[in-house]
């Protein structure tokens, strides 16, 4: 008996040294990085920086050669309607220039003159080479002319006709250059009426000074930009996009704001993708065809005023409720995605099916289930089948 439990208690321990070197030999499980499935709301957004802009800007321009008076508001300045901005003190008018104009419009009336009696001749040479073609064709029928004959003549009246067609054209040539000469002398001599009285530069609605322009007293010609006005209330934001990016997006697409200074994300939405667009050189020197998309503020903050630069997301798609996978578990399987599931702590390859795709999450059709861990940033050398332990 004392030796059977002997032979008993031997096996007992071959068998577990067996069991123990067999434990410490068998392969190790593979460490990887596991992430989860799961069910909940998915966004695709575009991404791209943009800036505030005022939406109803209005710029004031010199109506008037002159002197243009300092300007003593400021920018930022609020202004009601009418209030003065800038006065135009209009220069004197020398009367060596009215003179010369006047002289200017003698000189062309008899240019007009002229053209007038060149179109007379060049008539009545067209009216002589069609009498020409006339008897020739009669004598050429009788024989009495040779063909060649009839065929100058026919040849000289083609080209009196258009003697004629260039002789009307320098009558309407001069007849324009008179009244554009007429013109000036009518805008010279208006200024000389309003000679010494100041024009008034003033606001024409409610609004904020965004720009002066033109902040010393100086002499400028007219149509001059003197000051340039916006409403503090209508800030619109632009945010130009690839041309494969703006067909995308769809007017009344929701838009959220950050990166413009505060804690919060601001709320907007697409008011107009416009329908042209631009070449723009990105930072490596790239030509890019690019399209401003215009949105809305539904939250305003005080604060953001014209031309300050923003963080924009625009919303393509979103959904409350899709199956969500990590976009780092995916992989191409030749012409297939696929991901690696782990399956009692062993890596399993499995086929999907997918829709919508973030920069990290990617919607899933058909392949998996909410809670399956997946094997994220799959390593080239796993194998299927190949044990592996999550971290």
């Amino acid at each position: 008996m004392k030796h059977i439990v002997k032979r008993l208690f031997g096996l007992a321990v071959v068998l577990g040294l067996l069991g123990f070197v067999a434990w410490t030999l068998r392969p190790k499980p593979q460490m990887v990085e596991i992430g989860r499935v799961a069910r909940g709301r998915m966004q695709v957004t575009i991404d791209e920086d943009g800036q505030t802009r005022a939406h109803d800007r209005f710029t004031l321009a010199a109506p008037i050669a002159g002197r243009l008076s300092r300007i003593r508001l400021h920018e930022g300045d609020s202004v009601t309607p009418q209030t003065v901005i800038a006065t135009i003190s209009p220069l004197p008018i020398d009367a060596r220039e009215v003179a010369r104009t006047r002289a200017e419009i003698e000189s062309l009336e008899a240019l007009r003159k002229e053209a007038l009696q060149y179109v007379e001749r060049a008539e009545a040479d067209h009216e002589q080479t069609q009498r020409d073609v006339v008897r020739y064709t009669d004598l050429q029928r009788q024989d009495v002319v040779p063909r060649q004959t009839l065929e100058q003549a026919q040849t000289a009246e083609k080209r009196a006709a258009k003697e004629v067609a260039g002789a009307r054209f320098k009558v309407q040539s001069a007849e324009a250059e008179i009244a554009r000469a007429r013109a000036g002398l009518i805008s010279i001599e208006e200024t000389q009426e309003k000679s010494g009285r100041i024009v008034e530069l003033r606001s024409p609605v409610a609004s904020r000074i965004l720009r002066i322009l033109e902040p010393s007293e100086h002499v400028v010609t007219a149509g001059t930009p003197v000051v340039s006005l916006s409403n503090p209330s209508k800030i619109e934001i632009v945010i130009d996009l690839l041309s494969t990016d703006a067909v995308k997006v769809k007017p009344g697409a929701a838009v959220s704001i950050e990166g413009w200074g505060g804690p919060n994300a601001l709320r907007a939405r697409v008011r107009m993708v416009e329908p042209y667009g631009f070449t723009k050189v990105s930072a490596l020197g790239i030509e890019e065809q690019r399209v401003n998309v215009i949105a809305d503020f539904l939250d305003l903050p005080a604060g953001l005023g014209d031309g300050y630069r923003i963080d924009a997301r625009i919303v393509i798609w979103e959904s409350p409720d899709v199956l969500i996978a990590p976009g780092s578990a995916l992989f191409r399987d030749g012409d297939r995605w696929s991901v690696l599931v782990v399956e009692a702590g062993r890596a399993r390859r499995r086929p999907v099916e997918v829709g919508h795709r973030t920069a990290l999450e990617t919607e899933i059709i058909r392949g998996l289930n909410p809670g399956e861990a997946v094997i994220l940033h799959p390593p080239n050398d796993l194998k299927e089948g190949a044990a592996v332990a999550g971290r």
